[in-house]
This record gives C-alpha cells, sequence and structure tokens, in this order.
C-alpha cells in the first residue's frame, strides 16, 4: 500500500486539478439514486483531505470541489423528480428498489423539510431523499433553504477530520510532511473504515434478510 500511495501522492501534487475534479465527481456521484450507494465518495474525499496539510491540494479549493459536486447532484436529482413528480418513483430503475424508495418516502414523510437537512449526513439515503422530495412536490425554495446549508456543513464535516488528523500527526507526533507517514496512516484509517463498516452493513443486511439497496426480484 505504501509503494501505492507514494506514486498516488506525488500524481497529485503535479496534477492537482485531477483531485479537484475527483472530489467534485466523487460527491455529485454520491447523490445519484443507485449509484450514490455504491459509489464511496465520503471514503474518496476523507482520504484526499489528508494532501491538505501538506500542500498538495489547498483547503478551499478542496472544500469548494466538495460542496459544488453535492449541490450539483442534490439539485440535479431534486429537480429530476420535481418535474415527474411521484411517476418517477415508480420508473426504472426506481422501480427495482422499492424498499429503498418506500424507507426514502417514509423518512420524508417523518421529518419534512429536516429530512433534507439529515439526509446529507445519512448514507445510503442521501442518494434518494432529494429525488423524493421533488417527486412529493416539496418548493424547490424551500429544498434548497435546506439543501445547501446542509451541504455547507457536510463538506467541512469530510474534509476536515483528515486535515486536523494528518496536522496533529506532523505537529504533535513529529512525523515529516515530506515523507508522507502522517497522510498513510490516515488514508489507511480511513480504508480500513470503510472496510469495517462496509462489512457491518452487509452483516446487518444479511440478518434482516435483504439490504437498503437491493433490488426487487422478478416474479417467476
Amino acid at each position: 500500500m505504501t509503494s501505492f500511495l507514494d506514486p498516488l501522492i506525488a500524481f497529485v501534487s503535479a496534477h492537482a486539478w485531477l483531485a479537484y475534479l475527483t472530489l467534485f465527481l466523487a460527491a455529485l456521484l454520491e447523490a445519484v439514486p443507485m449509484v450514490g450507494s455504491l459509489v464511496p465518495g465520503s471514503t474518496i474525499i476523507l482520504a484526499l483531505s489528508a494532501l491538505v496539510p501538506g500542500g498538495e491540494l489547498k483547503l478551499v479549493p478542496v472544500l469548494a470541489a466538495a460542496a459544488a459536486g453535492a449541490m450539483l447532484g442534490d439539485g440535479t436529482a431534486y429537480m429530476i423528480g420535481h418535474r415527474s413528480q411521484r411517476e418517477i418513483l415508480s420508473a426504472w430503475p426506481l422501480s427495482n428498489y422499492p424498499r429503498v424508495v418506500a424507507q426514502s418516502e417514509a423518512f420524508f414523510n417523518r421529518w419534512g423539510v429536516l429530512a433534507v437537512f439529515f439526509a446529507r449526513f445519512v448514507p445510503p439515503i442521501r442518494a434518494f431523499v432529494p429525488i423524493t422530495a421533488g417527486a412529493l412536490d416539496m418548493p424547490p425554495a424551500r429544498f434548497y433553504a435546506v439543501n445547501i446549508p446542509a451541504i455547507l456543513l457536510w463538506a467541512p464535516a469530510h474534509v476536515l477530520p483528515g486535515v486536523l488528523a494528518v496536522t496533529a500527526l506532523h505537529d504533535y507526533a513529529g512525523l515529516p510532511h515530506h515523507q508522507h507517514v502522517g497522510k498513510h496512516l490516515w488514508m489507511f484509517a480511513v480504508a480500513g473504515g470503510a472496510v469495517i463498516l462496509a462489512l457491518a452493513i452487509w452483516t446487518i443486511r444479511r440478518r434482516h434478510g435483504g439490504g437498503l439497496i437491493e433490488p426487487s426480484k422478478p416474479a417467476e
């Protein structure tokens, strides 16, 4: 892994715009129904945030890329739902995921406007709530009034932990920036945490006879 990370960090240093584009796409795809349940956007953002303290990436562009991707993704999903209304919830490909659509609708009905805020921090529900909010005819002004502040909190919540952790490792543990040790430790921790979380979710899904994004089986 170290032999892989060192060239990656060097590549990012030379092509920072690709890293910002990756952050943008990771946040964008997380807001796409079905795709957002599979793409590890949060893991990518958390991992790349480790490159801010050493100067490979800049904090403001990282935050801006993550926030812009999330806003475009959520906004597009909402507008698709708003224009199609409830028909979109029973159309392909959402028709293959009736369970998660029902859970998203129940989540929205329970929390109302706050569902848009809370969903931004709850994967994989966040990939379905914006389109559900639009399909249930939530007014655009109300949606964006809640969604944009949520994203402006979500982006720092995903970026700053890596920045602060790697900075602490360098400042207090004496790990020099140029040797990338702190970055390696953070990236390993993020990757390991993502694997553990994925295994935990898989175990829960298996014990409860299916998962949140399991497609319905065709009738025989």
